[in-house]
């Protein structure tokens, strides 16, 4: 019976069936508690093609047993079926996820976007349900099969990516070297404006940091040049072939063949290749990724002491709470509980801060910048710095920009 119920639903998925999108979003609101194998008595309902569904948000009789999912043990261990993660329970209070959140934050608001609901491909068209999470059917239905392309927050698209498009359509962010240089048009450099927000790049933006320059999605510094797409050794220049297709963790293992200093995840931190120093403390000889992490220590440091000396406003900053960035209201350096609070969001951004912030931000919230492209990172936070050196004292002299 088990296996007739996987085959079942595979068929029904390799040919985008609604009837198996109803199934695995019900399945998804029960994986809490699975529900017993179905009766012997109880043959399998035929797929038929029943009428679009636009969103399912609601238990459905008849789910298929978690047990008879293909990898759904797998699935289940990874942050996309995280059902108390904030990014699925953040507008629980407002009772639907905004059209603008809902691509990447909701299995409706991904068939929506996908026009697998029927709908007009590539916008999502209505809030989508809070309750789900990403489920099984977000990634494999006939939409999604046939995705290639990608299109970046700066508008620019990339082409034959295969199934890495289903990875970066949400693994992107929401900004851009073009959207930051329309909201701060017109204001000079160093011109405290409080009408402005800090503006958030988002979160594990691993595609746009994996295509660079041809995303454009981290803040390009006019005159200078970045890297493109980071082309890693054959075979692991796709998403699935480093990290694991359902649980999405890191293929450590397979770093070792060719990195011999890897003996776990922790130890990824000490693969370097190059030898030149990035971030000027004198030591070539530490993992690529503490170069970064120094290079983020330090560009946060200029940050705040810009926010201080020139702003007027001490800031603060806390990777936990939105919008990240707090006055820094007792000058110790730290977002305290009482400070992280978005009432006291930093509202004195110039230009200048505001960049650098971005970029922080960006590579801050990319953990995995140092494999996905690290020579785009390192040139993100060297232009940084160096910008803001222009105000503050800011010593990257010893430091080489890839």
């Amino acid at each position: 019976m088990r296996g007739r119920i996987a085959k079942l639903l595979a068929a029904a998925l390799t040919a985008g069936g609604m009837t198996a999108t109803a199934l695995m979003l019900a399945t998804q609101l029960r994986a809490q508690t699975p529900p017993p194998s179905l009766p012997a008595a109880s043959p399998p309902a035929p797929i038929a093609a029943p009428p679009a569904l636009p969103h399912v948000a609601m238990p459905l009789p008849g789910t298929i047993p978690t047990a008879d999912v293909p990898f759904y043990a797998e699935w289940a261990s990874s942050p996309h079926a995280k059902r108390d993660a904030e990014e699925f329970n953040h507008w629980n209070k407002e009772g639907n996820i905004p059209v603008e959140c809902a691509r990447c934050h909701s299995t409706p608001g991904f068939l929506d976007y996908l026009g697998a609901d029927g709908s007009t491909p590539g916008k999502v068209d209505h809030p989508a349900p809070t309750g789900t999470v990403i489920t099984c059917i977000a990634c494999h239905n006939d939409k999604t099969l046939r995705l290639t392309s990608v299109t970046f927050p700066s508008g620019l698209t990339i082409h034959n990516q295969g199934a890495d498009a289903r990875c970066m359509t949400c693994h992107q962010g929401v900004e851009s070297t073009n959207s930051v240089n329309k909201a701060l048009a017109g204001i000079v450099d160093d011109a405290v404006t409080p009408k402005l927000d800090f503006i958030n790049v988002h979160y594990t933006a691993a595609g746009a940091m994996l295509f660079g320059n041809q995303a454009k999605v981290g803040y390009e510094y006019p005159g200078k040049t970045y890297s493109g797409r980071f082309e890693h050794q054959q075979p692991y220049t796709r998403c699935t072939a480093c990290h694991e297709l359902h649980t999405v963790a890191v293929k450590f293992n397979d770093c070792a063949a060719c990195h011999h200093e890897v003996t776990d995840k922790a130890s990824l931190h000490k693969i370097r290749v190059r030898k030149a120093d990035f971030d000027g403390t004198g030591n070539a000889e530490e993992g690529i990724a503490q170069e970064v992490a120094n290079l983020e220590s330090r560009l946060l440091a200029a940050i705040q002491d810009y926010a201080k000396t020139v702003a007027g406003k001490p800031v603060a900053y806390t990777p936990e709470v939105f919008p990240y960035f707090f006055n820094d209201l007792n000058g110790n350096g730290t977002a305290d509980k009482d400070e992280a609070k978005f009432p006291n969001r930093y509202k004195s951004w110039t230009p200048r801060l505001m960049k650098a912030a971005y970029n922080y931000q960006f590579v801050f919230k990319d953990p995995g910048a140092y494999a996905h492209n690290p020579s785009y990172a390192i040139q993100l936070l060297h232009d940084s710095l160096a910008d803001l050196g222009a105000k503050v004292t800011v010593d990257i002299a010893k430091a080489t920009r890839p």
